[in-house]
């Protein structure tokens, strides 16, 4: 132990970061990596051995139990449950461990309510766990216990950065329990939205990252605007991916004043995406959403399953084409009359500073119709997801908490980074699916036999349908790199 305790602090961080990389240090928002490994990636549980090596480490004395903190307390979940908030409670009684906090996930289940053929029925047959799960919601709500914990952590996390509001599902949820309760996500997500916004305003907390992959349209039209512009006026990057459903334009269309507010409030933004289920893309104009509106200092801008004319696309990178690193326009589907190299032309000539692009599955509306009407439907929400990944190591995924719970919203990484199969469509496809696609980094290429386009007129553009192989070549050449050897 003596020699131990010579070593200098850097010296026993090296040897922690071996046990446990290093949880203060993130992703920058604006590498193309950031979305699925800081924002919509669930928090790994650690391994029982990591957990075990970290808390023996912390116990050998003053100096080692101060080291170790960051690696147990950087970045803190929280589980909608009794034991969920008497844990934070606990942890919020310590100022000396909440002050490393700079991440806060927040887990939400869906509440849980008897469906009406159970209500009006005999009850003795129902089991007795969802009995359980429900009383135990009830009794948080009536209590106001979540309301009094997340108001004493948003206060006590005094180097609060990042906030995630990830939706939780539970293998009960996925079995023959359905067919006893009824899953409500939208009056749990309004609920966990307005109880953790009202936190960090009580608590004036300092985060500036929000994070939401699983948001319910429903839950902003009841929401103060006050609260709102309070809390988008602290932010840097905001991620938000809406949930599916009926009338989902309708919705928006409604959201689109309080869209007005709070990105008008919003100007010290660095990063933005606003994304929709894969398979249901938005037929809705982007100035709906986005209003003309101009970030001094964006950086990486990102859509999801939009259907778009290709001016829309323009007018808005034009407005950024100074600051832009990263372009994600994921799932996005051109309307009838315009076409991607109209779109990649201007991107390459006009934005010069920027890194990468992604354009996963992008397409042309009409072929995008026309492929699922011949393709057996997919739900929305496959329990595990389905592969979309296809070049990086750090693909999203869902991956299994300590009490074998998911959170939906992500998918499974099954990287094919070896094929090249087109994995862009069909229903192996669907869903969020905001993992990288192309390596972040990739050298110029200088040799002479480069087959580099000349021009976007000479990018194969048929202005019907996108092949995989297209939109890999597109990538490349819009920043510049060769499509051939790059």
């Amino acid at each position: 132990m003596a020699y131990i305790q010579k070593l200098s602090n850097e010296i026993l961080k090296e040897i922690l970061d071996h046990i446990e990389s290093d949880p203060q240090l993130s992703v920058a928002i604006d590498r193309r990596d950031h979305l699925s490994v800081e924002s919509f990636r669930p928090p790994s549980p650690p391994t029982p051995s990591q957990v075990h090596d970290i808390g023996s480490f912390r116990l050998s004395c003053r100096r080692f139990a101060e080291l170790g903190i960051p690696y147990q307390f950087a970045r803190v979940s929280l589980r909608f449950s009794r034991a969920g908030f008497r844990r934070l409670d606990d942890i919020c009684n310590n100022l000396h461990l909440t002050r490393h906090t700079k991440k806060f996930s927040y887990l939400v289940p869906p509440f849980y309510a008897r469906s009406l053929d159970v209500v009006n029925t005999d009850l003795s047959g129902f089991p007795s766990h969802l009995d359980r799960k429900i009383t135990e919601q009830r009794s948080l709500l009536r209590s106001g216990d979540d309301v009094r914990v997340l108001r004493k952590a948003m206060r006590a996390f005094a180097s609060l950065q990042h906030v995630q509001l990830l939706r939780l599902i539970e293998p009960i949820e996925l079995g023959t329990a359905r067919c006893y309760v009824n899953l409500e996500w939208s009056p749990a997500c309004t609920h966990a939205s307005k109880t953790l916004g009202d936190a960090l305003i009580y608590g004036r907390s300092p985060f500036c990252r929000f994070s939401g992959p699983m948001m319910e349209p429903y839950t902003a039209r009841i929401i103060q605007d006050k609260m709102l512009s309070a809390l988008a006026f602290r932010l840097t990057c905001l991620e938000l991916h809406f949930d599916g459903g009926p009338e989902l334009v309708e919705r928006m269309v409604e959201l689109s004043g309080m869209a007005r507010t709070v990105l008008l409030a919003a100007k010290n933004l660095q990063a933005i995406h606003i994304g929709f289920p894969s398979r249901t893309p938005l037929d809705l104009q982007l100035e709906t959403v986005f209003h003309n509106i101009r970030w001094d200092s964006l950086r990486a801008f990102g859509i999801q399953a939009w259907r778009l004319d290709a001016r829309e696309i323009i007018r808005l990178v034009r407005r950024h084409k100074t600051t832009l690193r990263g372009l994600r326009l994921r799932d996005v589907q051109l309307k009838k009359g315009s076409k991607w190299r109209d779109v990649l032309g201007v991107i390459r000539s006009e934005i010069d500073q920027l890194d990468w692009v992604s354009l996963r599955r992008i397409g042309y509306s009409d072929h995008f119709d026309q492929l699922w009407e011949d393709t057996m439907e997919v739900p929305d929400e496959p329990p595990f997801g389905a592969s979309d990944s296809d070049d990086e190591e750090d693909d999203l995924s869902i991956q299994n908490l300590s009490d074998q719970q998911s959170i939906v919203g992500s998918e499974v990484g099954d990287s094919d980074e070896e094929s090249t199969a087109d994995t862009d469509h069909g229903p192996d496809a669907d869903d969020i699916a905001i993992s990288p696609d192309t390596p972040i980094t990739l050298p110029f290429c200088t040799c002479s036999r480069s087959s580099d386009p000349a021009t976007a007129d000479e990018l194969g553009d048929n202005g019907i349908n996108v092949t995989y192989q297209q939109r890999k070549m597109w990538e490349k050449w819009v920043v510049g790199r060769c499509p051939e050897h790059a």
